[in-house]
């Protein structure tokens, strides 16, 4: 008689792929098992302000690599790591470097560690960036406090399906949501008091982002001017459009690190974004650390 046939057994079923949602799950779900500090605070530090995560007390620093799902920073002047602790008190959780679409990251990837702040328990949000100086009185080397953006990256990183989970605050994850004060008024006039009680000039302008990596035509500059723009630099707005979108208030600064390009007849190259970062790094930090435990405690209007 013949054998019997083994059966064959059934096919494993596809695992279905993980949404941002669970993603950020998993990693706040790591950095927890490394600190048991929830921040209410979230700093994104620019290029060439990374240094100013040294000022966390009692800090658990993560590096992206380590972190589920993270993307890693590739530029230099971004550290690329997730600094855990204390400054004034204030339970904070900075990010020392981001990541850029120009790096070749999807949108959701370039706004995936914002989400994850979001959901670690911070409500509130500051973003810093180097910028190049379009307005004229802004000179190189000034700190500007962002009042307003346009985006002209092509992208917008709430796109996809929505997701109401994202929220930290009643009302907000929705699918169309107000960016009439994506820079929250109440930060913003917090962060103009200290730096005059400070003696430090802080305008307020419209920050531009563009793509890049390349820099800016003065073509482009110029036509950017006339959009109504102060500022250009190539990240930031998508972080601050999912913040927003999360129900997070933004407080932004810009540091002008080159004037844009037609501005002045000098070359930009990024090795003089880091000097000036280097160089007004006591003025950044001194203004920083006095505005955390103000932002933290705010109520907006």
């Amino acid at each position: 008689m013949p054998a019997e046939a083994t059966p064959t057994p059934p096919a494993p079923e596809a695992q279905k792929p993980l949404d941002t949602f669970a993603k950020a799950t998993q990693a706040l779900t790591h950095i927890f098992m490394r600190t048991d500090v929830t921040p209410v605070l979230g700093i994104i530090l620019g290029s060439g302000l990374g240094n100013f995560a040294d000022q966390v007390q009692d800090a658990v620093a993560i590096p992206y690599a380590e972190i589920p799902h993270f993307p890693q920073s590739t530029v230099e002047g971004h550290n690329g790591k997730l600094v855990v602790g204390t400054i004034g008190g204030v339970p904070v959780a900075v990010m020392a470097g981001r990541v850029h679409a120009y790096e070749g990251y999807a949108m959701d990837d370039v706004v995936f560690p914002t989400r994850v702040l979001a959901r670690l328990g911070c409500k509130k949000l500051i973003v810093t960036n180097a910028a190049g100086g379009i307005n004229k009185s802004f000179g190189q080397g000034g700190l500007v406090c962002i009042a307003d953006h346009i985006n002209m990256t092509g992208q917008n990183a709430a796109i996809g399906k929505n997701e109401v989970r994202w929220a930290v605050k009643k009302g907000s994850g929705q699918r169309f949501f107000d960016m009439s004060a994506a820079y929250s008024p109440t930060l913003r006039a917090l962060a103009k008091a200290e730096a005059e009680q400070q003696g430090t000039p802080l305008p307020e302008g419209v920050y531009l982002a563009v793509l890049g990596p390349s820099y800016e035509t003065p073509a482009e500059i110029r036509a950017f001017s006339t959009l109504g723009a102060d500022l250009v630099g190539m990240s930031t707005v998508h972080e601050v459009i999912v913040a927003r979108h999360m129900g997070m208030d933004v407080l932004g600064l810009s540091l002008v690190t080159n004037m844009a390009a037609g501005v002045s007849d000098d070359a930009i190259n990024h090795e003089e974004v880091m000097e000036i970062g280097r160089r007004v790094e006591g003025q950044f930090t001194s203004l920083l650390k006095a505005l955390i435990p103000q932002v933290a405690a705010a109520t907006e209007a």
